[in-house]
């Protein structure tokens, strides 16, 4: 007879901890998973896409219901538990909601950290760490132009990215006049710093929130020097806590976090913890590689083989953060012991450090270019000498290649369990044997059958080294086919092509001929097919503007809330007060709710009814 396991926690740590089981033991147990959220497991590192507009909620899933069906797990989503009764060994939820164990995990998590400070609980006011927050977000800035993001790591980093790309005015507020300080040391954070106010965003250093101050919602924030600042929306990423309440009100021995063993079991032989809530040692955990090493553990356990053990050890961060690439691992910061190799290219935005201590390589930080981030790491965790490549090392293992003292290829002589993509904890072992096994030639291949790279995009060049490692001149560097929209499997090039080949003048002849699966077209179809046939034959085919975008119909720009942005256009920028009264009445007659001088110093009127 089945076991009972029952997972409280619908996150990457624990579910990934049920994939491992199920590699090792997959009849083992009845599964039950209690999950918060109403989704399936999703990957949280990814919400800042979703919040840029580049993925959608069922892009970044891991695991979708279906996935729970096929492996015959029940997954309670919406249920918070708020009961263990570990005598009876019985788990309860807010809804009444029990369910019988045999063997607990807890993947609680953590919350955000908000800060104590007055107007901390108005409504505007909220954090970024689910689906729910980036929805609030989405939602204000169609509504509301000013945000606030307090805290300068990488989820306020994404946060205020974010935001802007939706059309808000963004400030960031960090207490530390380094970004990002917990992985980048100053130089590197004031390249950041250049970059992204570069691109828009606003950013006030050393700066200490003392309130948020407002009557029905947040209005704006006001700091310790007594300076003030509008806000319509306050994100807080100031840190992220351990969620133990659930665990220390049944008695499990909790600190800063559930206190965990080498085998990921709390003080209660049947129950065990895994990921952000959970202390190892003293320590507590954020990134995904060190949660994905303990899933592998307390997988090995729960199937009762026994064998494995959980070790700290040093980790490294690799990121891509507003399309700046990152990564910093071990003690990048130094102290008066250790020497620093450092290579700097400002106007190429590359910065190395390298931290020596003793002819071993005990911390580094990487910005701009951090293919041999995993090679740095790999030297770092096997305490390897320096003392021959000391010379040339900045330069990356590409260069000791060339020069004969090392593989030339920076991927060739790591380890197999080094980690390549750190999004979804897949290692380079992992890689190698997907392509052997199932016969991969190309990077979307690799993606689709280990998620490497499909995530922030990070690793891709690593992933494609190992590509050619792996095949040599069977490589396959040239991106899979992809059709023109789900109406056809036909490429854009192949639609055009088969436009002059078959002599197609009308759309509903191109859609009979090539087998179009829809019968009129899609949004994403119908602008290019009335596209190419008006380029393909321009003297005899008949424009369709019902195929045209839509603010080519209406000669005005949709917008988010579905009203339109109208630019009169002014020749040369010069005008006169006849044309300025013209707009001046249009805007009055038409109650334009705003009319904006744009970056671009033009005139644009925002807020028009596709009517009008």
């Amino acid at each position: 007879m089945r076991e009972k396991l029952v997972l409280i926690g619908n996150g990457m740590a624990g579910v990934r901890t049920l994939e491992e089981l199920l590699k090792l033991a997959p009849e083992k147990y009845d599964i039950t998973v209690f999950g918060e959220e109403p989704y399936g497991n999703y990957n949280r590192i990814m919400l800042s896409p979703v919040l840029a507009g580049e993925k959608t909620i069922d892009e970044i899933m891991i695991n979708d219901l279906q996935w729970y069906q096929d492996n015959n797990i029940t997954l309670l989503s919406g249920k918070k538990v708020t009961t263990i009764d570990r005598l009876n060994r019985v788990v309860i939820a807010d809804d009444g909601t029990s369910e019988k164990y045999d063997r607990l995990l807890l993947a609680t998590g953590s919350r955000p950290f908000m800060l104590p400070i007055a107007g901390a609980d108005l409504p505007g006011v909220i954090s970024f760490r689910d689906i729910a927050d980036v929805d609030t977000m989405l939602e204000t800035a169609k509504t509301h132009k000013k945000a606030v993001v307090i805290g300068g790591g990488l989820l306020g980093l994404e946060a205020a990215n974010g935001l802007m790309i939706q059309g808000m005015d963004v400030s960031v507020v960090h207490i530390s006049d380094v970004l990002m300080n917990q992985q980048l040391d100053k130089p590197a954070s004031d390249l950041m710093l250049d970059e992204l106010r570069g691109k828009g965003l606003k950013f006030l250093m050393e700066h200490q929130t003392e309130a948020i101050i407002g009557r029905d919602r947040v209005e704006k924030l006001r700091f310790k020097d007594g300076s003030e600042i509008e806000a319509d929306l306050v994100v807080m990423a100031v840190g992220i806590r351990p969620n133990i309440e659930l665990a220390s009100s049944a008695g499990i021995h909790c600190d800063r976090g559930i206190v965990v063993d080498d085998t990921m079991q709390t003080f209660d032989p049947r129950i065990y913890a895994v990921g952000e809530c959970v202390q190892h040692r003293s320590q507590t955990f954020g990134l995904v590689a060190p949660l994905f090493e303990q899933a592998k553990v307390c997988s090995n356990h729960l199937a009762q083989m026994g064998i494995a053990r959980y070790i700290s050890s040093v980790t490294s961060t690799k990121l891509k953060v507003t399309g700046i690439d990152l990564f910093s691992a071990g003690d990048f910061l130094g102290d008066d012991d250790t020497e620093d190799l450092v290579f700097k290219d400002a106007a190429r935005k590359v910065y190395k450090k390298l931290v020596i201590k003793e002819n071993q390589l005990v911390g580094a930080v990487l910005y701009g270019d951090t293919v041999d981030g995993a090679w740095y790491f790999q030297l770092m965790r096997d305490g390897t000498d320096i003392s021959d490549i000391r010379e040339n090392m900045l330069f990356g293992q590409h260069h000791l290649g060339d020069s004969g003292h090392g593989p030339s290829n920076s991927v060739d002589g790591l380890a197999d369990d080094a980690e390549i993509c750190g999004c979804n904890g897949v290692c380079k072992g992992d890689i190698v044997q997907a392509i052997s096994k199932h016969g991969l030639f190309t990077l979307d291949e690799v993606k689709a059958h280990t998620k490497a790279s499909a995530s922030c995009g990070s690793c891709t060049g690593l992933v494609e080294q190992l590509l050619a490692s792996t095949l040599g001149s069977d490589f396959n560097d040239t991106p899979s086919k992809k059709p023109l929209c789900a109406c056809t499997d036909l490429s854009h090039a192949e639609v055009k092509a088969a436009i002059i080949e078959k002599s197609l003048k009308t759309i509903p002849d191109l859609m009979s001929a090539l087998e179009w699966k829809t019968a009129d077209g899609c949004h994403s179809c119908r602008p290019a097919l009335n596209y190419y046939m008006l380029s393909s034959w321009p003297n005899e085919y008949q424009d369709d503007p019902q195929s045209r975008f839509i603010n080519e119909r209406v000669h005005a720009n949709i917008q988010k809330d579905g009203t339109y942005s109208v630019v009169p256009r002014i020749w040369g920028g010069v005008t006169n007060p006849r044309e300025l009264r013209a707009i001046a009445d249009i805007s009055e007659k038409y109650n334009v709710p705003t009319v904006k001088i744009t970056g671009g110093q033009r005139i644009d009127l925002l807020g028009i009814k596709k009517e009008d």
